[in-house]
């Protein structure tokens, strides 16, 4: 990965290129994202018979996943499964690093009368992004006055961002389902509830997102961050979709590539993807993709993908991926070791580099 020029707060240099994400997963009889302004039925765009997920959803997976397995420390989340507003859960950060805080002099600012002192977080923000895996991920807003003291809150801007994801095939939904109650004690009576149960029958979802190095420099994101962030998209969903309405889920491939520098994206990876039937003979049209139930019935055509990462192979630096054993791929075999070569002119002299296609996870070198 690329050398950053930032030290970060974990004494690791921040990033110095920029990432471009493709994520793909699928959804079979489950609802994937439920909008609450429609009785929670699965997220849709009617009008194209495409369902969508929020990037809001995503993250969350990826949020509950480092809490949960990797024992990060978590912005966004519920404090001993309680919701605390912005401020308490600053306290609550505060409070649980107590004893590190108190063996520091330069941050024992951080508390007053023995109290958590949040308002003096503005002068230690390197320490607060060290300790906030999500804030250095996808950024947030914290009710802190700024060192000019201007403004009621500081805004971290998030390096890593998701574009909405949507369905590469024609969704149908959500299926009809039938009433469902649930009947309680209470009171020396028993009373119960109804609701309705939506579903999709099978969607593959597709996201789009960026790495900014830009905006690394803000959230102090480090290459050990990525590192995380790789492990995160591929593990979350399956440890994490687990409740009764979300399980059904199974990542099929994710892709990042990493460029060689912080002044280039290549664009929506998602419009060079194509479902093309079992065989691979042809592209299935999009009312075709309807009938779709899992991953037998088609593959994924990454041909124009990979045509269009050749044109800018010299904008690339690696390519890592990730892909189920369920998946299969046309157009682009993906093997872990396989090199583009690519020329270039430096100072008026042509040199060649060799870019790497990288299979996920990247063994740790030896020491």
């Amino acid at each position: 990965m690329g050398k950053g020029t930032q030290l970060g707060g974990n004494g690791e240099k921040t990033i110095a290129h920029n990432s471009e994400l493709l994520f793909i997963y699928d959804a079979k009889m489950c609802n994937p994202n439920g909008d609450p302004d429609d009785e929670n039925k699965p997220r849709m765009d009617y009008n194209r018979n495409v369902n969508l997920v929020s990037d809001v959803r995503l993250k969350r997976y990826i949020r509950d996943y480092l809490m949960d397995y990797k024992d990060e420390t978590i912005f966004v989340s519920k404090v001993e499964g309680e919701t605390v507003d912005a401020t308490n859960r600053l306290k609550k950060l505060i409070e649980g690093y107590r004893a590190e805080i108190e063996a520091e002099e330069n941050l024992k600012d951080l508390f007053e009368q023995n109290k958590p002192a949040e308002k003096n977080l503005s002068k230690h923000l390197q320490w607060l992004l060290s300790k906030l895996t999500d804030v250095r991920f996808f950024g947030s807003t914290m009710p802190l006055k700024s060192e000019t003291g201007r403004g009621a809150s500081i805004t971290f801007t998030g390096p890593i961002q998701f574009n909405w994801g949507y369905s590469l095939n024609k969704v149908t939904g959500p299926m009809e389902s039938s009433t469902i109650t649930s009947t309680f004690a209470g009171a020396g009576e028993e009373y119960s509830t109804m609701g309705k149960d939506y579903r999709v029958d099978y969607s593959v979802i597709a996201f789009h997102g960026i790495i900014s190095a830009k905006r690394a420099e803000n959230t102090e994101l480090t290459d050990e961050d990525i590192d995380l962030f790789d492990d995160a998209m591929i593990n979350a969903i399956p440890l994490e979709a687990t409740t009764r309405s979300k399980t059904g889920q199974s990542p099929l491939l994710y892709l990042r590539v990493e460029y060689n520098t912080p002044e280039f994206f290549a664009g929506d990876f998602r419009r060079y993807v194509k479902i093309v039937d079992k065989d691979g003979d042809g592209e299935l049209s999009f009312d075709d993709t309807a009938k779709l139930r899992s991953t037998d019935d088609y593959k994924l055509d990454l041909t124009k993908l990979r045509e269009k990462l050749e044109k800018h192979k010299g904008e690339i630096a690696n390519i890592y991926f990730w892909k189920s054993e369920d998946l299969k791929i046309n157009g682009w075999e993906l093997k872990n070791g396989e090199e583009w070569k690519c020329e270039y002119e430096e100072n008026g002299t042509k040199k060649e580099k060799k870019i790497q296609i990288m299979e996920l996870p990247v063994p740790e070198k030896e020491s």
